[in-house]
């Protein structure tokens, strides 16, 4: 049974979002299951990190915080636009080699507007670093068939343990696989697991190190990084959220109607029932819901 996030307002259940959830102990053992956490689902940008493994794979030359906005879902801040174009610069490219949407940064108030601000651009271009390393064309980077994509597809299935059951087209433009969440949690259990040095743990360790180059400032999985140290979490699109602590203990959620305020109630339930907790999660385990510029109700797990 898939469990529920109640949007109370004024005492009133006005909306209800349905979420799987799945998390597994250090062992790689499940702790908790709820849905159809065995199905496809689309983990959105949740595969960040392990499209990053690939590149490393096929030689991408990145580290610290630049090796973390190729995992980001960035904001459009100045520091991720600057990182994006060294990278770009550092493979001899210009903006201009993007194939992502343009798109504005994430502050409303910025007027900029371009692929380098999409918050997908840090993958864009380690991915086009990885192509101009392997004289691989530029052109057709996101094309399926294109020797980074099904480096990449190899190394999800590897990680995951499954076959991609189907393949599509993520909102940057990028292909995008479908397996299961118990093979999402298993791929990124091995991130903090992998050796010292490996592919793996140099994702876990850049992200853990640089948790605003992967998301931004002021956004919720930031902060939950730096509530839990240990802890990395990448967000997807259409309320999909996956984490893993530096021990093994994993989880993935998804919001079944796609809604993103419910993600992050129910992702700290799920660290909460591997027994990862902090006081600093209590705001983000029950945010509240606004009328009139006042908090009159909540978001809650049930």
């Amino acid at each position: 049974m898939s469990l529920v996030v109640e949007v109370v307002r004024s005492g009133f259940v006005e909306s209800t979002h349905q979420v799987r959830m799945l998390t597994m102990d250090a062992a790689g053992e499940p702790v908790e299951a709820h849905g159809e956490v065995h199905v496809p689902a689309s983990p959105r940008s949740a595969m960040k990190p392990l499209q990053a493994v690939g590149m490393l794979r096929a030689g991408l030359a990145l580290d610290g915080e630049l090796l973390a906005l190729a995992c980001a879902s960035h904001s459009g801040e100045p520091y991720h636009v600057d990182g994006v174009r060294k990278i770009l610069a550092g493979a001899g490219l210009s903006e201009s080699a993007l194939l992502c949407p343009e798109d504005y940064p994430n502050d409303r108030a910025a007027t900029d507007y371009g692929r380098v601000y999409m918050n997908c651009s840090g993958k864009h271009a380690a991915m086009l670093a990885t192509c101009v390393l392997n004289d691989w064309p530029l052109a057709t980077y996101l094309e399926p068939a294109h020797p980074l994509q099904r480096t990449i597809r190899r190394t999800v299935e590897e990680l995951t343990g499954e076959r991609v059951a189907a393949s599509g087209v993520d909102g940057c433009g990028a292909p995008l696989f479908f397996v299961s969440m118990v093979g999402v949690t298993r791929a990124f259990r091995a991130l903090p697991l992998g050796e010292a040095g490996s592919y793996e743990r140099r994702i876990f360790d850049a992200m853990r190190a640089h948790p605003e180059w992967t998301s931004g400032t002021i956004r919720p999985e930031a902060e939950l990084m730096r509530a839990l140290p240990g802890l990395m979490v990448k967000v997807g699109a259409e309320g999909f959220d996956a984490f893993v602590f530096e021990d093994g203990r994993a989880g993935a959620v998804k919001v079944e109607d796609g809604a993103q305020r419910a993600r992050m109630p129910v992702t700290v339930a799920a660290l909460r029932s591997l027994g990862l907790d902090s006081p600093e999660l209590d705001p983000m385990a029950r945010p509240p819901l606004m009328g009139g510029g006042r908090a009159v109700g909540e978001l809650r797990v049930r």
